[in-house]
């Protein structure tokens, strides 16, 4: 019983140290500011509004986990006006003759990820630190190594995310990326 709690009180304390963490840290807020008139947010193979909605909660949540390295009380604000998904989806029927199967969406060189925004960076007062309007592209996404293996279906998005992350707060970062 004793050794019971002994490891109770162990696992409750780790658990404290996560969500401490965690309150500390810089935060991440997300608008998608008219986001029908994106490039391209096209499901290939499911509900488009589920889509959308899925692409903007797992880049939502990519911005927050960026955002977790940089000094605590800051937020990250980001309005994103347009997104371009890498690739371009095509009907069953044209890729494979028939008209079997759901949409596809394939790769192609020529079709890069682009995302647009604007940034302001606040400290714990609402100060602006920095701020900007972005556009990123990312013209060599196939040739990124790292990614060769990912099953993530935004990994050449968050890819794109992440090098501009780390050159753009590279000089407020508190925690390495």
């Amino acid at each position: 019983m004793v050794k019971l709690v002994k490891n109770s009180a162990l696992c409750f304390f780790v658990a404290a140290l996560a969500v401490s963490a965690n309150a500390y840290s810089a935060t991440a807020e997300v608008t998608w500011q008219a986001p029908d008139d994106y490039t391209d947010v096209r499901a290939a193979n499911e509900n488009r509004a589920r889509f959308k909605e899925r692409t903007f909660k797992t880049l939502d949540e990519y911005f927050a986990k960026l955002a977790e390295k940089l000094p605590e009380e800051q937020t990250l604000v980001i309005t994103v006006t347009d997104l371009d998904l890498a690739g371009q989806v095509w009907p069953s029927s044209f890729v494979f003759g028939n008209g079997m199967g759901s949409d596809v969406r394939i790769i192609k060189r020529v079709d890069i990820p682009r995302i647009v925004f604007s940034y302001t960076l606040k400290d714990g007062a609402g100060n602006e630190i920095k701020s900007a309007n972005v556009n990123l592209k990312d013209m060599g996404f196939l040739e990124n190594s790292r990614l060769v293996a990912q099953s993530d279906n935004l990994a050449y998005e968050k890819a794109m995310i992440k090098d501009w992350f780390r050159d753009e707060m590279a000089d407020v970062t508190v925690k390495n990326l």
